[in-house]
């Protein structure tokens, strides 16, 4: 014999609150189906029998009666937040690596690159290290294109 149905009661706020988010619009295919299946837990139905109509294992339809019962409808629909790796770069070290791209290229070129970027931070000892694409994203964040003279904040002219 089968296991004993998980029986869920999802408050009448929760219940609202899901049928909102399966009516609304564009939702990742994975928070659907995890409130399609609360919704079925909370009428009474079976993990097995939940499990044949919307394509998620027994197993993963009771994860998620468990977690709706121990921490509410959040962590029953969406999955928790996931540490990343640690960033490269501290926010002075940005901020001194923003100014100098600022400031006048080196003597000899016309303008700023990625690389070259890169290979001056590292050579003022701004940063100890720092990769082609960290200064990239660092340049994209902040909307600068170095390379494009005119997209480049400069001191003023004489």
């Amino acid at each position: 014999m089968g296991r004993p149905p998980l029986s869920i009661e999802v408050t009448q706020k929760d219940q609202k609150e899901v049928a909102e988010l399966l009516r609304g619009g564009v939702q990742q295919v994975r928070v659907v189906l995890r409130a399609v299946a609360l919704l079925q837990l909370a009428k009474g139905a079976s993990a097995p029998r939940i499990s044949s109509v919307v394509p998620l294992t027994p197993q993963a339809i009771r994860k998620v009666g468990h977690r709706y019962r121990e921490g509410g409808l959040e962590p029953a629909l969406y999955d928790q937040q996931r540490p990343g790796a640690a960033g490269l770069l501290d926010d002075s070290q940005k901020q001194r690596i923003i100014a100098m791209v600022c400031s006048d290229p080196p003597e000899g070129r016309a303008r700023w690159t990625v690389r070259l970027v890169a290979q001056e931070a590292v050579k003022r000892r701004l940063v100890t290290r720092v990769g082609r694409e960290t200064v990239r994203i660092l340049l994209l964040h902040h909307d600068l294109k170095p390379w494009r003279e005119k997209n480049v904040v400069r001191g003023r002219t004489r």
